[in-house]
């Protein structure tokens, strides 16, 4: 990989940056009575998309907010625009990744817009988000977060607004939570910014419309396993390389399984909640390959996973894979919506390097570019450590953007341990494991699940 295409500043993308940090701004504070501060930073907003077919409609849904007049077309037009503003910064951090790595990216390919259905729920998700937007985050209370509920729960009925109504609902909890605005020290303007953003844009009906699911057939080849942990939900993303049937060019996926949990369930007790919706986490996990007939995929690279469309292959060595093939693999396209700097996770293979810092703020030094390593990423639920980290010699990792740089997110290692060369995956227990420490924390995981199973049951019973 081309560290040193990594560390150039990219042309524009810090007025985008402050472009998006000034519609924040204008949130944070509410467009019930703007002030000219927000005024002036609306008018950097129409400004930042001058020359694009959004400049009309943003600069007069500029005009209307700073002059406390602005309806829910006008902000929606924001929104658009803001959403504009980041995919455009996506677009360039992935371009220069494709640079660095030497990747192909396929081309988004639009769907046939679909009929617009007008939606009454729509409207009325949109009005509550507007609502939203004049309040401010300083403004929110729990009479005006309360607004959400039942709109929300006409919405979850209906497939075709499952989305919306997932977005909407999360977002009023998180604000829910945070009740009254006035008294938060501390407001996170770029992420609810971002959900009020596309829940606002999902109010429009093919906003996220995409080319429907196609199928492949051929081997996959396992990298790593990506978990994410919440309180009360849990998902593996697997990430792998795709070598199709029909001998056509590698290319990049992921498969994932999501699943609810206890929050008393944590650590390597969460295999055990999504160890039987997915085979693909067993290959993971044994280091095996695993053949693929007609398994559903989306046009951006994320596999519909279907158990009894996968049987087990050969073993596979992940670090072969990432020496050998991932270098080939063509990335998928992403989705205009999805288009966001968070949303970068690059798979990337990395050697050569040396570790500096300590286990818990790493850099690798590769070829005189230094690449933070995000350790807060590294699982509980698994053998890999920030210590295991600082004593590796390769890494197959996700290459992500943070805090105005890229940094990697290891998913395995090659490390020295006992004076040898040993693999350590983060996704290493996914299938169960013989480690002492792992079967220690599984069977303590275990105890835990089977005392929730009894307890659900009684509550059943009773």
């Amino acid at each position: 990989m081309r560290a040193d295409l990594l560390a150039g500043a990219i042309a524009g993308l810090d007025d985008a940056l402050a472009a998006v940090d000034a519609v924040d701004r204008v949130l944070v504070a509410g467009l019930l009575r703007p002030q000219p501060a927000q005024a002036a930073d609306l008018t950097r907003l129409a400004a930042s998309v001058t020359g694009t077919p959004l400049a009309a409609r943003v600069a007069e849904a500029a005009d209307k907010a700073a002059a406390g007049t602005a309806g829910p077309e006008h902000l929606l037009a924001l929104a658009a625009a803001r959403t504009a503003l980041l995919g455009s910064v996506h677009d360039a951090l992935t371009d220069r990744v494709a640079a660095a790595t030497g990747r192909a990216v396929d081309e988004w390919e639009s769907a046939p817009p679909a009929a617009a259905i007008p939606s009454n729920l729509q409207d009325a998700a949109c009005a509550w988000l507007s609502d939203l937007a004049r309040s401010g985050w300083q403004g929110i209370d729990a009479d005006l977060i309360a607004g959400a509920t039942p709109v929300v729960t006409a919405m979850l009925p209906d497939p075709a607004l499952r989305r919306l109504a997932t977005v909407l609902d999360g977002f009023a909890a998180e604000l829910a939570a945070s009740c009254p605005g006035a008294s938060l020290h501390r407001i996170p303007a770029r992420r609810w910014g971002d959900l009020w953003s596309r829940a606002m844009l999902l109010t429009r009906s093919g906003v996220a419309d995409s080319p429907a699911a196609g199928t492949v057939t051929g081997r996959l080849l396992p990298l790593g396993v990506d978990l994410h942990e919440h309180g009360t939900a849990a998902q593996a993303q697997v990430h792998a390389v795709f070598e199709p049937a029909d001998g056509g060019a590698p290319r990049l996926v992921r498969a994932s399984v999501s699943v609810p949990k206890p929050e008393t369930v944590v650590g390597a007790g969460v295999w055990q909640l999504l160890r039987p919706h997915l085979s693909l986490l067993a290959a993971a996990g044994d280091a095996h390959a695993v053949e693929v007939a007609d398994m559903p995929i989306t046009a951006e690279g994320d596999l519909l996973w279907q158990d009894e469309l996968a049987t087990r292959a050969a073993d596979a060595d992940p670090f072969a894979t990432a020496r050998l093939v991932l270098p080939t693999a063509t990335a998928a396209a992403v989705a205009p919506l999805d288009r966001h700097p968070a949303r970068i996770a690059e798979p990337v293979f990395l050697d050569g390097y040396t570790v500096e810092g300590e286990p818990e703020a790493l850099t690798f030094t590769i070829a005189g570019q230094r690449i933070p390593v995000d350790t807060d990423r590294i699982p509980a639920a698994g053998p890999l450590t920030p210590a295991t980290v600082a004593a590796s010699t390769a890494c197959i990792g996700l290459l992500r953007w943070d805090d105005g740089a890229f940094v990697v997110q290891p998913l395995a290692v090659l490390a020295v341990v006992k004076r040898k060369t040993v693999a350590v995956h983060a996704g290493a227990w996914a299938a169960g494991t013989t480690d002492k420490v792992g079967a220690k924390a599984e069977k303590a995981a275990t105890a835990a699940v089977d005392a929730l199973r009894e307890r659900a049951g009684k509550l059943l019973r009773a």
